[in-house]
């Protein structure tokens, strides 16, 4: 596609990423609205310029607008990013199609699987929108987290689209010195390696919250990414895609980092806390909960073996302590690499 000026996006969804991807776009477009569903916290936002709940300590610059009105957030918008959590994501879209409009560019920034129909983001959008005309989409995602994103220090992140020049003009277009844009055209495995590794995440936090060092951490992560590999590629990816930002990176972050919510559910499990407990206590959505539910579903349906994604799905959904978990994964049967 030509190189158009983008000049006016909404982000649709004003938790701690939204937020974080309004005040580092806002180096590169002259004007963002930011929608949030809770009128509240947009009278905050709009006053205040900060965002407490979600995004504490930083400014959010004046060519950021955040507004309750959908329609007034889309209707003008050259390009539409959403933010939502991947469970609300097909409402808020149906809610905005009938202000969305062909020439738009459509970016999911949301890491997950959708429970009911076990579609990936990117899916949503297509499914929900085409109803009135077919979208052009991208995905952003990569090892990311909100707070240092905002902070401004250096972060690689991969844009993809099936549509290369797409992706090609939203690089340009968004880049800057602190935030690096990679493209892609393989959706399938930015998604996937994205939505997936949160899973890992919770074990590598369980890991930690049962003190088993950071052996175990390393060999989850190994093992985690092999799963990860056998399901993103039975659906489409490529396995590049699984060893790159989108894929390791983003998984290596998400099972360290100190800032990760997956890792925080993990850790808490590990320390004998009820997993209804941990969520109520938590401001923003861990997304790997519902996607682990989903990708064992998914990982059903197509026969693929994830022992790491079983077992975690037993700890959340079923009955299995963190410890007996670890050691059926310890137990099972020996074979090689």
């Amino acid at each position: 596609m030509p190189l158009v000026r983008i000049e006016n996006i909404a982000i649709i969804g004003a938790g701690g990423w939204g937020t974080a991807l309004a005040i580092a776009l806002s180096r590169n477009v002259r004007r963002i609205r930011l929608w949030v569903f809770d009128p509240k916290l947009c009278g905050i936002l709009t006053q205040m310029r900060i965002n407490p709940p979600y995004l504490p300590g930083f400014f959010i610059p004046e060519n950021v607008e955040p507004t309750g009105d959908l329609q007034q957030a889309v209707s003008d918008a050259q390009v539409v990013l959403t933010v939502v959590p991947s469970q609300y994501l097909r409402t808020v879209l149906e809610q905005m199609s009938p202000f969305a409009n062909s020439e738009q560019i459509f970016i999911s920034a949301t890491k997950g699987l959708e429970s009911r129909t076990l579609r990936r983001m990117s899916e949503v959008v297509t499914e929900t929108l085409q109803l009135r005309f077919p979208p052009k989409i991208a995905v952003i995602s990569g090892p990311t987290f909100a707070r240092e994103v905002a902070r401004g220090v250096p972060t690689a992140v991969v844009v993809a689209s099936v549509e290369e020049e797409l992706a090609r003009c939203l690089q340009q277009q968004f880049a800057n010195p602190t935030f690096r844009f990679y493209t892609n055209t393989d959706v399938v495995g930015v998604e996937l390696g994205g939505a997936l590794k949160n899973i890992i995440a919770i074990g590598a936090g369980i890991c930690e919250g049962l003190g088993l060092g950071s052996n175990a951490v390393a060999a989850l992560i190994t093992r985690g990414l092999a799963e990860i590999m056998r399901l993103a590629c039975d659906c489409g990816a490529r396995r590049e895609t699984l060893t790159g930002l989108a894929g390791l990176g983003d998984l290596v972050l998400t099972c360290t980092g100190a800032l990760s919510r997956n890792r925080r559910v993990g850790i808490e499990l590990g320390r004998g806390r009820r997993l209804a407990e941990i969520l109520s206590s938590m401001q923003m959505v861990a997304e790997g909960v519902s996607t682990t539910a989903a990708a064992w579903q998914l990982a059903q349906q197509k026969g693929i073996e994830m022992p790491i994604t079983e077992q975690m799905y037993a700890v959340l959904y079923g009955d299995r302590l963190p410890l007996d978990a670890v050691q059926e994964l310890m137990e099972r049967t020996l074979k090689a690499e």
